[in-house]
Parts: C-alpha cells; structure tokens; sequence
C-alpha cells in the first residue's frame, strides 16, 4: 500500500501540479484513512467497498470532525480511488452507497473598497521595512495571489517594464497585469530597497525580511494583523481577504468570470462563481437599504 500511495502523491505533484498545500492536505487524509485501514487489518485497497467508506465517516464524525472536513476527506479518497481505478489496483469505485451532507459554503469576507484604501495607506513609506510592505501589498491587491504565491516569488518573476508578474511553474504557469501605482511601488521597493535588505547577491527572492532572507508566510501573517491593528478595522482580515476583495471587485467592475478565474488560477470555474454570490448579495443590501418601496 505504501508504494501506491506515494505513486499517487507523485502523480498529484508531477501530472496534476497541485500547489504545496493542496498536497499537504492530501497527503494527511489519504494517510489518516490508510491507518485506519491497517487498524482493520486490510492489506490491500481491493477489500475496501462502500460500507466500509461510510464506516470510516462516522468514526470521522465521531472525533468531532466537521462537516467540510468529511467532505474534504471524502473528496480526497474519491480521487485517490479514481487514481487506482485508472491503473487497475481495483476494479470499481467503492462508493456506492456512500453520501455525506455537504456544508453549506461559506462565502468569502470582501473588503470594501475604502478599506482596501485606508489599509494600503498604513505602511510608512519614510523607512525601508513600509516600503517593502507597501509594495506587497500593492502587489497582493493587484493579482489575487495566494500568500504562499506571494512570498515564493523570484525577482525574476517581476517585469516592471511591462507590467505583470509571472506566478507558477510547468502548466498552471499565469501571467498578471499590475496596475499603474503597482508598479510605482514595486520599482521604488526593487530599486532602493530590496538590494540594501538583502544577504548576498545571489538571493533570488523578491520580498526579504530583515535577516536578508525570504519572508516567510507567518512573516507575512504578522505584517497584515499589524496593519489591520493601525487601521482598526474590525472585520476578520487574512492574506486571503486580498484574493477575495480582487476577485470580487473585478466582477464588480464588470470583470468576467472566466478571465478571473485564470488570473486567480482556479482549475475550475465553480470555485470562482462564489464571488457572484457575494456580488449579488451586495447589491441586493444596497437595494433593500436605498430602494423607498423595499421596505414596504
């Protein structure tokens, strides 16, 4: 079973190029079902059928674990079965039977507009460590990048003459346009500050902390609650929150979805519509709020 189940983790990496935490997430649910299965003393994956699946999703359920955590798992052995099915390890899929409650999605937190602003203008651009936020930041509104695509960016990925940054490897590789302020930020940072931050000229990274070596994702986690603690905005707000607010301020804008899902790099086009939910329920407060016969 071990040499399987590194097979698949390969195949996840090198064929479907699933980012680093995706992998991280499948790697502990098939490992945690693959214990499970040696505690039944399965010495194979041939025995494994849907009355068993549904087994293991009550013990899930039985540690407390939520429903999005079931449904991830589930999802998770789907593909791995479908994996095995695909190289003739079994000879059907062990899911007959098998169905879980899906948790209801929840939707993203958007900043508005005005907080974008007012969160942006926190940095101060007088010493060497705001400017290099700034231009973070900037760089983070203006690309939806995920933080771990952030902070995993090479100088070489930038292209301040043209305007866009390059982000991924092999096929999933997207190119992103920077808006004009962007850039501005992104040239002062590169020009005058990376080359005084960094440690050796041989650091490829684009964003440096303070030792001259590449800031790290909880490096960057603690930049934003800083900032979101000067700014006294109330409202939870992660790395994330930046993605969400540039996904949904583009449709706002009139963006179209099939145009944002490449710049955000979502393989599917339903993991980008959520962001026309949000937009329809803002639209609709602002009508229920402003509309003088919505209330009657």
């Amino acid at each position: 079973m071990n040499e399987l189940v590194t097979s698949f983790f390969e195949y996840l990496e090198q064929v479907r190029k699933l980012s680093a935490n995706t992998l991280q997430s499948y790697r502990r649910d098939i490992n945690e079902f693959v214990g499970y299965l040696r505690s039944r003393r399965f010495a194979s994956f041939a025995g494994v059928d849907g009355e068993l699946i549904n087994t293991y999703i009550a013990k899930l359920e039985a540690e407390g674990k939520g429903k999005s955590t079931v449904t991830r798992n589930l999802a998770a052995l789907r593909t791995f079965f479908k994996y095995l099915l695909q190289n003739g390890v079994v000879k059907s899929l062990p899911f007959s039977g098998v169905k879980v409650e899906k948790a209801q999605k929840k939707l993203p937190n958007i900043l508005t507009n005005e907080e974008i602003e007012l969160f942006l203008s926190q940095p101060d651009t007088g010493d060497l460590i705001g400017r290099r936020d700034r231009a973070m930041l900037e760089l983070l509104y203006a690309t939806g990048l995920r933080v771990s695509e952030l902070v995993g960016l090479d100088l070489a990925d930038l292209n301040l003459s043209l305007g866009f940054v390059t982000c991924g490897d092999g096929g999933k590789e997207r190119i992103i346009p920077l808006y004009s302020i962007a850039v501005k930020y992104l040239t002062e940072y590169v020009l005058h500050v990376r080359g005084v931050l960094a440690e050796s000229d041989g650091e490829s990274a684009l964003f440096l902390n303070v030792n001259g070596q590449r800031l790290t994702r909880q490096g960057f986690w603690k930049i934003i609650k800083k900032y979101q603690a000067q700014a006294k905005i109330e409202k939870p707000i992660t790395p994330h929150s930046f993605r969400h607010s540039f996904a949904a301020h583009l449709l706002e804008n009139g963006a179209d979805l099939k145009s944002i899902q490449e710049m955000l790099g979502h393989s599917d086009i339903s993991s980008t519509q959520i962001y026309s939910q949000v937009v329809k329920n803002k639209f609709k407060d602002v009508y229920n709020k402003y509309h003088p016969r919505a209330g009657a």
